[in-house]
């Protein structure tokens, strides 16, 4: 072997030759590419060797390059073999012919070749328009669907919604990943995630996974889809889309996937306006918590920027943003626990506060329990919560306060008592100082009773959903807990039936409360055929004013999990 500058090796062994050849013939994926500068890599058949004398190719694939081929413009193979990518030296067309709609050509013997280790050359990448849906599975059977960005023998790139973080966390072996390709094939094999990329932007996670325990068939069948979509690519670089043959892979764009399916957010779900809005805001916490979990502080710009963008939209229609936190079914729980932690305490307490104060309660509501992403997953795992699990759980709220340092513009005091305060108990049984009584700021205990209002009104692992009644019940029941002044206020202010309860009339119809009129009762209902979160295909028609004349009186609140 004779080093080359270019990193590969060149082989004059002819056996060795002869073994690489007979490999890359054996896998099915061979690239031709033409001599001339910048030219593509073009996916062929290499069918058959005669050693000394002559290769056989099935070239109907770039039927389009006949011509020039067979005028004599040189070109050279490269395929992978052995772990190895393997080049040729310039060939020429000796003969062609069609057999069967094909083109069966021969081409001259190469008396070298070249060889490289580097598996990574031979990643391809997805344009704009080839949409390749990836699925990851989690260990403890959470699925998370994004897109595939790029794919080499070695592992593929992902781009997936942020709330892949967590499925990410549960383990560092190989999880299972699937590929569905746009003419219906479908691969499955094993991937172990070696490392993530936030696009903050874009709101995205972009994940590197290498391949693990992949049988000679996987292997075969993964190279075929490099070769592809390295064909479909081509047909994009010059313009020239129309005259150059598709992919099989990617022929029936009709059945492309659905956008709700992909790792992006599908914005047109979310339930009204407002909520499509909101958007942005849970966006930014889904991926302040990835940052978090990568050793990254809470980023000050953002957070300012989103907790301004809180307090217009609150200031524009204060009903429409209370709908709104409630439309957020579709976000990781802690970013929706966040946003209605934020939004219900700012329409508690912030009527006669400045603005700068209002900004600091909503910033501090936002980001108070983000700190769980700090936590051990096996916390949260654990069948029976005990003393070790409780403080490692109250562990989250210094670990949350530890990344502030650079929010110099927030308030200490109001994300001590907001972020500090939000979980002590007026008995001393809360964390994670067990202050007691008097010892806890007013804003900690009016915070306390938000949260646990925001936290009882969502599914947890050991209970269901609870409606509004039996959260207040529960919050007058634990008066030793709660500031009994603080329940009464919550309940005074956002009414027996609050804006975002799911409600059955006596006309037997459902609806969402949007607004109400001074007298707390439904002014403005969103009907709906099912018991299941707001979203912008389940709402139906808007009924106002005359709600009680169109559908009767309340009956019956029905706990939904938000």
């Amino acid at each position: 072997m004779l080093a080359q500058q270019d990193g590969y090796e060149t082989v004059a062994n002819m056996a060795m030759i002869e073994s690489l050849l007979n490999t890359m013939i054996e896998s099915g994926g061979v690239s031709l590419c033409m001599a001339a500068p910048g030219a593509s890599a073009e996916p062929i058949v290499l069918m058959e060797q005669h050693p000394g004398e002559s290769l056989v190719m099935d070239l109907s694939s770039v039927d389009y390059l006949m011509g020039r081929l067979q005028g004599g413009e040189a070109f050279y193979l490269l395929g992978q073999a052995q772990n190895k990518v393997v080049r040729t030296p310039l060939l020429n067309l000796a003969e062609a012919r069609r057999s069967g709609g094909r083109f069966l050509c021969c081409s001259d013997y190469p008396t070298t070749v070249d060889v490289l280790q580097r598996r990574e050359s031979f990643r391809a990448e997805l344009r704009m328009g080839m949409t390749v849906a990836a699925s990851v599975y989690g260990v403890l059977g959470d699925t998370v669907i994004g897109e595939l960005r790029d794919i080499s023998q070695e592992g593929c790139q992902l781009e997936l919604p942020l709330t892949a973080s967590g499925v990410l966390a549960e383990t560092e072996g190989p999880l299972k990943l699937a590929l569905s390709f746009p003419d219906g094939t479908y691969f499955e094999g094993y991937g172990t995630a070696r490392h993530q990329k936030i696009d903050p932007e874009r709101h995205l996670l972009r994940v590197g996974f290498q391949f693990a325990g992949f049988t000679a068939e996987q292997e075969r069948q993964v190279w075929y889809f490099v070769c592809e979509i390295e064909r479909e690519a081509a047909r994009y670089k010059k313009g020239d889309a129309e005259d150059r043959q598709s992919s099989p892979l990617f022929e029936q764009p009709q059945k492309r996937i659905d956008a709700e399916r992909v790792g992006r957010r599908d914005i047109k779900r979310y339930a009204t306006p407002m909520a499509r809005r909101l958007v942005k805001v849970a966006a930014y916490l889904d991926a302040q918590l990835l940052l978090l979990q990568q050793g990254s502080d809470i980023d000050a710009r953002r957070l300012s920027r989103n907790a301004d963008r809180v307090l217009a939209l609150h200031e524009e229609d204060r009903e429409a943003l209370l709908f709104a936190s409630r439309c957020m079914s579709l976000e990781p729980l802690l970013v929706r626990h966040g946003i209605g932690v934020a939004v219900h305490l700012l329409d508690l307490v912030g009527a006669s506060m400045p603005r700068e104060a209002r900004k600091a309660i909503v910033a501090s509501g936002l980001i108070h329990d983000l700190g769980k992403a700090l936590i051990p997953h096996v916390v949260f795992r654990a069948p029976n919560f005990e003393a070790t699990h409780r403080q490692a759980m109250s562990e989250h709220v210094s670990l949350l306060i530890g990344r502030l340092q650079h929010c110099q513009w927030l308030s200490i005091t109001i994300v001590q008592a907001v972020v500090g305060g939000i979980n002590e108990r007026l008995d001393g049984s809360g964390y994670p100082d067990g202050l007691s009584g008097e010892d806890i700021n007013e804003l900690a205990k009016a915070s306390a009773v938000v949260d646990v209002v925001e936290a009882m009104r969502r599914d947890r692992t050991d209970r269901p959903a609870r409606t509004t009644q039996q959260v207040y019940r529960h919050l007058l029941n634990h008066a030793h807990q709660f500031d009994s002044r603080w329940i009464k206020r919550y309940i005074e202010h956002f009414k027996m039936l609050p804006v975002g309860s799911l409600v059955r009339f006596s006309s037997d119809q459902l609806g969402w409360v949007i607004r109400l009129d001074e007298s707390g009762a439904p002014a403005e209902v969103a009907l709906t055929q099912q018991a299941e979160p707001p979203m912008r295909d389940t709402l139906g028609n808007v009924v106002n004013g005359d709600v009680h004349d169109r559908l009767g009186k309340p009956v019956q609140e029905i706990a939904v999990s938000t």
